[in-house]
């Protein structure tokens, strides 16, 4: 199957309406876009960080993905699969350099990407790729079986590509060095960066000539940056500020809903999530209602299951609604063998039911997210005690085995084809931000079947499968789907919410007149 000339049209396409279309350059060098948003830069390394330099347009990946979720050329021009899908080939763009001069061809995108596949905490780790090698202007990739997913795991921010200056003698990343149409000039985590524009970028180069990202993890620190003017996008508006914000004249406030479920992450080890009846008896206890209107402000993002709406091939319409009931939840922990002390607190062959909710204050709905859950498993007899912490300490807790439960909000299309979260988070061995020591033969089958090319109805029933499976087994515990609130600034044009958060999108902006 050779897919080269569809996207070189499209390239061509698309290539003529930019010339069309895209903003003149701002002579004001001195003028910086300002960007907040609450995450924290914590490393240089794409498996750390790379969501940030791809999302202020610093680093680019090999492949990107459109509003849709389909993939479109970035780094490569185009890209063609052999009949049997197991050797994919993409065409990398010729005479571009990287921002300290080197030559981006083949041998250096491949280097990257090799680098890449071997963090076991990146996204190509999770893919069935056997070598990447470079032959003339292509980069090849040669599978151990059939993968059709390969283009969407290529657009995660953890396969960024770069310069090989960008790597110490030993294989870490010791500079941010890309090829975006943004330079960076000041890399300071967990807080800061800078760029200015790149102006010998491939493409035209952005209208804004500096741009600036700054951590904030606090919500109500970043609504009053942007109601002050000291930001001119401000990523994650925490709830309770939506509607001041909206109301300011000098701001438009952008809500999208998008993939991503807040939820909690259960360590199915003995000796408290091990059973699925106290799995479903958590569920049972949450009054996900009360929480989605008087902490989210936003009633219709209760989650029924797992997958939003958003996400139309993996929602399923007829599932049974995740529902709040007391009792039910009560009956399950007894059938398990929990039994009420003298405090209320269950216990059970001389364990207590005392646990701990890991959460994290970038998000700021979470901490009274998490107040509310302690409150409403207390009632059934769990006591839990909440510890606010670094978001890198939910993933390290799942190394060292510590981690009990965690509240944390998931984009399932961060990969934009789903399959790509569900690899990472459900496979055998579970993920960082998904599965603790829970597996599924079935859910294997699944997600093998929608990794292979096979009939749409095939997949279509693979994805039923999963939706099902996770909403009986629940190893995580969907609470809500999510708004996703941008305050921006009217002193800035062109700004867009990417739905895959893939990028700001910050070169198809420019300064208002």
């Amino acid at each position: 199957m050779n897919i080269k000339s569809a996207f070189a049209g499209a390239l061509a396409s698309l290539a003529l309406a930019g010339a069309a279309t895209f903003p003149a350059l701002s002579q004001d060098t001195t003028r910086v876009l300002r960007v907040v948003a609450p995450w924290e830069i914590t490393g240089l390394d794409p498996a750390r960080s790379g969501y940030i330099f791809a999302r202020m347009q610093i680093a680019e990946t090999l492949v990107g993905a459109d509003n849709g979720g389909l993939p479109e050329a970035a780094i490569a021009q185009s890209w063609s699969v052999s009949a049997d899908g197991r050797t994919w080939r993409f065409v990398v763009r010729t005479g571009t350099t990287f921002h300290d001069g080197t030559k981006l061809d083949a041998p250096a995108v491949a280097a990257s990407l090799n680098r890449a596949k071997a963090n076991a905490a990146g996204m190509l780790a999770n893919a069935p790729i056997v070598a990447i090698t470079a032959e003339g202007d292509e980069v090849v990739f040669a599978l151990s079986r059939s993968f059709s997913a390969l283009p969407a795991f290529l657009a995660h921010s953890s396969a960024i590509v770069l310069s090989p200056t960008a790597y110490d003698p030993s294989g870490n990343v010791a500079r941010i060095v890309g090829s975006g149409p943004y330079r960076a000039t000041v890399v300071e985590p967990p807080l800061r960066v800078e760029a200015e524009r790149f102006l010998e970028w491939r493409g035209h180069a952005p209208a804004i000539a500096r741009a600036s990202y700054l951590a904030v993890p606090r919500g109500e620190t970043r609504a009053a940056m942007a109601e002050g003017g000291q930001a001119d996008l401000v990523y994650v508006v925490p709830p309770e500020a939506a509607a001041r914000l909206q109301r300011n004249a000098r701001l438009i406030l952008d809500v999208q809903a998008v993939p991503r479920t807040r939820l909690l992450k259960l360590n199915a080890a003995p000796p408290f999530f091990d059973d699925v009846r106290v799995r479903q008896a958590v569920s049972f206890a949450l009054d996900r209602e009360g929480i989605a209107h008087a902490i989210l402000r936003s009633p219709a993002t209760r989650a029924t299951q797992l997958f939003p709406p958003g996400l139309a091939e993996w929602h399923v319409p007829d599932l049974a609604p995740l529902e709040n009931s007391l009792p039910r939840a009560q009956a399950l922990l007894a059938a398990a063998g929990w039994r009420p002390g003298r405090d209320g607190i269950l216990s059970k062959d001389g364990n207590r039911f005392a646990v701990t909710l890991r959460t994290f204050s970038d998000r700021p709905e979470q901490p009274p997210m998490a107040a509310a859950i302690q409150a409403q498993l207390r009632d059934v007899g769990i006591d839990v005690t909440i510890a606010i912490v670094n978001s890198g300490e939910i993933p390290a807790g799942h190394q060292d085995g510590t981690l009990q439960m965690a509240l944390f909000a998931r984009n399932f299309a961060l990969v934009p084809d789903p399959i790509g979260t569900m690899l990472q988070d459900f496979g055998p061995k579970g993920g960082d931000w998904g599965a603790m020591n829970w597996s599924s033969p079935v859910m294997e089958a699944a997600l093998t079947a929608l990794a292979a090319p096979t009939s749409a109805s095939a997949r279509a029933r693979a994805r039923g499968d999963v939706a099902r499976l996770l909403h009986a087994e629940l190893p995580v515990v969907p609470i809500a789907w999510f708004d996703y609130a941008v305050a921006i600034n009217r002193r800035v044009e062109g700004a867009s919410v990417d739905p895959f958060e893939l990028s700001y999108r910050l070169s198809s902006m420019r300064w208002a007149p």
